[in-house]
C-alpha cells in the first residue's frame, strides 16, 4: 500500500509540472490572407471563452474576406470587423462585430511580438469579433486586453502586413491601409 502511495504522489507531482500549454494537443488558427498564411497557436487554458467564441466564428465563416483595417507600425494590425466585406460602409470600419460581446479575460500574459488579443471600447466587456495581432511589444496592452494565442509561424507575413502603407484616418490616426490586406479566410486545426 505504501508502494502505491508512493507512485500516486510521483504521478501528481509530475503532472503538477506539466505546462498546460504544452500538454495535449493544442488548437491553431490558419490565417490565409493576401499576404501569404500565419499559423497562430490558440490559449484555451487561459482565455477560454474567447477562444471559444474565435473559433465559432471562424467555423462560420464570419472572418472570410473582412480586412485588416487598421496597421499602426510596430504596434499591431487589427482586423475582425464583418463591415470591412462592404466598400461602402469604409467611413464605419472598425464598428462591427457580431451582435454580441464576450466577457474579457484579461491574463498575464505579455502583449509581444505576435501575439493575438481581442480589441474592445473603453468597456471591457465589448469584445466581440475583432482582434489584433501585435506587430512588436506593447506592454501597455498587458491587462487590459483579452490575449488568447501566439503567432507559430508566418513571422515573414506579418512583417509584410505590418509594413502596409498607411494614411491618416478620419479620426486622425495614420492606421488606414492604402492597399486592402483581406483575411481569405480562418480555419481551427488541432496541432498535430
Amino acid at each position: 500500500m505504501k508502494h502505491v502511495f508512493k507512485i500516486m504522489l510521483a504521478c501528481a507531482m509530475v503532472i503538477s509540472c506539466v505546462d498546460p500549454l504544452q500538454a495535449g494537443d493544442p488548437e491553431i488558427a490558419i490565417i490565409e490572407t493576401t499576404e501569404g498564411k500565419m499559423v497562430l497557436e490558440l490559449w484555451p487554458d487561459i482565455a477560454p471563452g474567447t477562444v471559444e467564441n474565435f473559433k465559432n466564428l471562424a467555423k462560420k465563416g464570419f472572418y472570410d474576406e473582412t480586412a485588416f483595417h487598421r496597421i499602426i507600425k510596430g504596434l499591431l494590425a487589427q482586423g475582425g470587423d464583418p463591415l470591412t466585406k462592404d466598400p461602402s460602409k469604409e467611413s464605419s470600419w472598425g464598428t462591427g462585430g457580431p451582435g454580441y460581446a464576450i466577457r474579457a479575460e484579461f491574463n498575464q500574459r505579455p502583449h509581444q511580438l505576435g501575439v493575438i488579443s481581442m480589441t474592445r471600447t473603453a468597456d471591457p466587456d465589448s469584445a466581440g469579433s475583432q482582434f489584433f495581432i501585435c506587430l512588436g511589444d506593447a506592454p501597455q496592452f498587458n491587462g487590459k486586453f483579452t490575449c488568447f494565442g501566439k503567432l507559430r509561424t508566418g513571422a515573414e507575413v506579418l512583417r509584410k502586413i505590418g509594413e502596409t502603407p498607411v494614411k491618416t484616418s478620419a479620426n486622425g490616426e495614420r492606421s488606414k491601409p492604402i492597399k486592402k490586406v483581406l483575411i481569405k479566410s480562418i480555419k481551427i486545426r488541432k496541432a498535430s
